[in-house]
């Protein structure tokens, strides 16, 4: 099915001045989905979910977080924190003028949703979380991201040389999932080591007892023998939160090679979100006409 898609964005004032936060709009109507990226990644990423939901009548947002993308990409490592990216969903859905919405989101976009539902609890409609980066993660996550941090802070040339290299490889002409390995290649040296510095020592996640209060449906989609993403911490974080189910993926690539039952969870997950909503409203129109 064919969905309208629409490139928008918005302003933020902050420490850094005026930041410009880029978005795609997939489809129309008041059941919102946001999606969110992975660290370093594009928006672009979540396309074919986006894809997916909307072909089932949601209104879906994919949203590159400050740092990514097609957004700005201050040098200030201030600027990057879980938080931070939490506050700019929140940001979103004031600008989309979203009352609520599914936030969902893949690694650090995992983490970044369940900081949505910290801050405002009252706007998460659901969560979709996929591979979140919780306790069992930090060794791994250290060893992959601190030498990432390290070369565009000390040996820059590294990361715009790949950029440069990366920018003349016509996206058009290789695969999708190509395409966006290309695209997260394409990082400015200054930023990049802002945005991993920042992470690092700040929150990583909401901690746990926080997320034991989150009364939200969520789905938590776990890879096996994935060190960065361990599936012990999806499997952590669904018995932690009271209205969650766990999903396990059959591989680390299955959501992106074979999506269909990955997909179709998501999709009924979505749907049924919203149809819940509709439901809790008619009672309480009941109740006030009793």
């Amino acid at each position: 099915m064919l969905v309208s898609e629409r490139i928008g964005q918005f302003f933020l004032e902050g420490g850094s001045g005026r930041d410009r936060l880029e978005y795609t709009e997939y489809g129309a109507g008041d059941s919102w989905v946001v999606l969110l990226h992975g660290q370093l990644m594009p928006r672009r990423m979540q396309q074919p979910l986006a894809r997916a939901l909307a072909g089932e009548g949601l209104h879906v947002v994919t949203l590159d977080l400050l740092g990514h993308g097609r957004s700005d990409r201050p040098a200030d490592p201030m600027l990057y924190s879980t938080t931070a990216f939490g506050e700019q969903v929140v940001a979103l859905l004031d600008h989309l003028g979203a009352a609520e919405a599914i936030i969902g989101g893949t690694s650090l976009g995992a983490n970044v949703s369940l900081e949505v539902a910290a801050l405002a609890p009252e706007r998460v409609r659901g969560l979709i979380l996929e591979m979140p980066v919780l306790d069992n993660a930090v060794e791994a996550g250290i060893l992959a991201f601190a030498p990432l941090m390290f070369a565009a802070r000390f040996l820059p040339f590294t990361v715009n040389g790949v950029r440069r290299l990366t920018r003349a490889v016509p996206r058009g002409i290789v695969p999708f999932w190509a395409g966006i390995a290309l695209d997260t290649c394409h990082q400015h040296a200054d930023s990049m080591a802002a945005v991993v510095h920042g992470l690092f020592f700040g929150r990583i996640a909401p901690p746990s007892a926080l997320r034991r209060a989150m009364t939200m449906p969520a789905l938590v989609v776990g890879h096996p023998s994935d060190p960065v993403h361990p599936a012990a911490d999806a499997a952590m974080l669904a018995e932690e939160m009271p209205h969650a189910t766990f999903v396990r993926a059959h591989s680390i690539l299955e959501w992106r090679v074979r999506p269909e039952r990955l997909d179709r969870a998501a999709v009924d997950f979505a749907l049924g979100c919203w149809k819940q909503q509709g439901r809790t409203r008619a009672r309480r129109a009941r109740g006030s006409t009793a």
